[in-house]
């Protein structure tokens, strides 16, 4: 990353909020420590290694955990019940899930085996996922060490064909004219499938389905890009909606790098219910973290809803929350790729100066994270000549402020899906801005009572003061009344309800043990 030009931002008022995020996250950290969710305990099925389908299609997880859900003991944790399943029927872990898929097993009725031989099963079945992901990761790390990767900002594109064998044609293509990133965006309202589809799929409505097998023919095809270029070139996907700690799972297994992983967005965007969120936020990162896995926030969503010159400062405190939640999933700044986005009207005079200080302030507040920055989505018009110059100062603001992940916009936003020659026009307008300004932002200075320094300090300000709020009320309230977004989600409302239970004293997570010491 570059080095921005500085805003003379009161470190007081930065130092202040951080803390109110922290007593934020502390306090809903309590309730995610009494509760487990089937989506987390079904991650944890498929860190074991469980896969497959049932004769109905029901991925096997599912099958194992609703069997124990519907029994009442989820609460102790999916791992014991096929743990002691395993030492008392001398089967492994797919096994015990076939046999429960086939109706031959009810793993809830069996005797209770020695709970330290449990134990022992649980900790070695867990090391030995973790150390797949370990050895994931160090292959990425091996990769970049050896052949290296681009210059931040990383050039970060969507395909999004709905078949996965188009997917890899236009990966291959978009990495080949110069995307370091690739992002698989996702079949319209997966996040509201409450299980992750089987195997490779070839139809999908505004995307391609998440699953893991999808997730290891993009993995592959990407691989042989990079070793042609000799560079790493990097995979996202989406961990967010019912599945999110799973679709995690999935692509820690598959070496994904990034995934769109926010702590808040299933509940204000997609109406999840808040408890299981919040719980299943914190496996998610303990995973990605563990992994290696740079996580993608989504304030910038909220100024799709909302004004971004009266709202910029909710993006700011979002930004504050996220970063305390990330935190206490051990997750260190360096994966936190924190949202934010340029929705300025374009018509607003000085609109550049309100984006270029926005994006400056949120370099500076976070210097570690890699921002991902994204493009203008809700003023594109289809006029495609504008919205290339939009793009255009887009590309500017970023590489100005020195900003980590660069999502390209698109000149036919709000027409349709891009075509290969739309993403090489965006690939091409990023390449020549950031070549041509490289170091633009140091060789500059900022008006201390200029027009950038006062929205900056009026920004924090409002930021600061969201956040004590907050503190005062509560996070859970805050989203009940539209504190973010001007979206209203009640706290025992939302899709997914019936999927969070509080914890027994007995429960386990053995990856939770294992992850959160390395």
């Amino acid at each position: 990353m570059g080095n921005a030009p500085i805003l003379e931002l009161d470190q007081r008022l930065i130092d202040r909020a951080r803390e109110a995020a922290r007593k934020i996250a502390d306090e809903v950290q309590v309730m995610i420590d009494e509760h487990t969710t089937t989506s987390t305990e079904r991650a944890v099925l498929r860190l074991f290694g469980i896969d497959g389908i049932d004769e109905s299609d029901v991925p096997l997880p599912n099958v194992v955990v609703e069997q124990i859900h519907q029994a009442g003991k989820l609460g102790r944790g999916a791992s014991y019940w096929v743990c002691n399943a395993m030492i008392q029927e001398g089967i492994d872990a797919q096994e015990v899930a076939e046999r429960v898929g086939r109706g031959e097993l009810d793993i809830t009725k069996i005797p209770p085996a020695d709970g330290a031989k449990v134990r022992q099963t649980e900790d070695t079945l867990a090391a030995a996922g973790c150390a797949k992901i370990k050895a994931q990761r160090q292959y990425r790390e091996n990769f970049i060490a050896q052949n290296g990767e681009g210059p931040q900002p990383w050039i970060y594109v969507i395909v999004a064909t709905g078949n996965i064998y188009e997917d890899v044609v236009q990966a291959r293509a978009a990495a080949s004219q110069g995307a370091d990133i690739i992002a698989v965006i996702r079949s319209t309202a997966q996040s509201l499938i409450d299980y992750i589809p089987y195997g490779p799929t070839t139809e999908g409505f505004g995307g391609t389905y998440a699953t893991q097998e999808n997730f290891k023919i993009m993995r592959a095809a990407l691989d042989e890009v990079g070793e042609e270029q000799k560079r790493y070139i990097r995979l996202v996907n989406y961990a967010s909606g019912l599945c999110m700690p799973e679709i995690t799972a999935a692509g820690s297994l598959e070496r994904l790098d990034m995934m769109l992983n926010d702590a808040m967005y299933g509940i204000l965007f997609r109406d999840i219910n808040p408890t299981r969120t919040f719980v299943d936020q914190y496996f998610s990162r303990i995973i990605n973290s563990y992994s290696g896995i740079i996580i993608n926030t989504g304030e910038d969503n909220y100024l799709t809803t909302d004004d971004a010159i009266e709202a910029a400062h909710t993006v700011l405190a979002s930004q504050f929350i996220n970063e305390a939640f990330a935190l206490r999933a051990g997750m260190p700044e360096e994966q936190m790729g924190l949202g934010h986005a340029f929705e300025m009207i374009p018509e607003t005079e000085d609109g550049f100066l309100m984006e270029l200080s926005q994006a400056i302030m949120a370099r500076q507040i976070f210097p570690k994270a890699p921002l991902k920055y994204m493009p203008p989505t809700k003023h594109m018009t289809g006029n495609i000549f504008k919205g290339h110059l939009q793009d255009a100062l887009f590309n500017a603001a970023a590489i100005i402020s020195g900003q980590g992940i660069q999502l390209l916009g698109m000149l036919t936003e709000a027409i349709h899906t891009p075509f290969m020659q739309d993403r090489f026009l965006a690939i091409q307008n990023a390449r020549y801005i950031f070549n041509n300004m490289r170091h633009f932002g140091e060789d500059i200075m900022i008006k201390p009572d200029g027009i950038m320094a006062s929205r900056a300090k009026s920004v924090l300000q409002d930021a600061h003061d969201m956040l004590l709020e907050i503190e005062s009320d509560g996070l859970l309230h805050a989203i009940a009344h539209g504190k973010f977004a001007a979206v209203k989600r009640p706290m025992e409302g939302g899709k997914g309800r019936d999927g969070q239970l509080r914890k027994d004293p007995e429960y386990y997570n053995p990856f939770m043990t294992i992850m959160k010491k390395n």
